[in-house]
């Protein structure tokens, strides 16, 4: 089974996404912050990470950009999921390495659509 780290601080939106994802067969990890996401990833590597843009202390984007040139986490794929939706903000995702950009609300079918495409299920 495919494990994907989901780092979002919105309880609501961590509900949604597990469900989503836990429907679709995958393993769901949750943290809150880019501090939590990095202590998960030294006890486990994911198949995939979806990253909330913001969050407490460190972005997303500067999470993205350091999993990207750490070679113990670039290749994970990292897919970013934001209310930040703006052509700009995937511009700056795609820039710091994020494989797709996702705009919350987040629909299911597009959602398990990527994380399939990413993680060969």
């Amino acid at each position: 089974m495919n494990t994907v780290l989901v780092v979002e601080d919105g309880l609501t939106d961590t509900e949604i996404v597990s469900r989503y994802l836990q429907q679709a067969g995958f393993f769901v990890v949750c943290v809150r912050s880019g501090e939590e996401a990095q202590q998960k990833l030294e006890q486990q590597k994911p198949d995939l990470i979806l990253l909330d843009v913001i969050l407490p202390g460190q972005s997303g984007f500067e999470l993205c950009r350091e999993l990207k040139t750490n070679p113990r986490t670039s290749q994970i794929p990292v897919v970013m999921c934001s209310t930040k939706n703006t052509n700009v903000d995937k511009m700056w995702g795609t820039m710091l390495g994020a494989d797709a950009y996702l705009g919350k609300p987040v629909r299911q079918e597009e959602l398990i659509g990527i994380v399939r495409q990413f993680t060969r299920t």
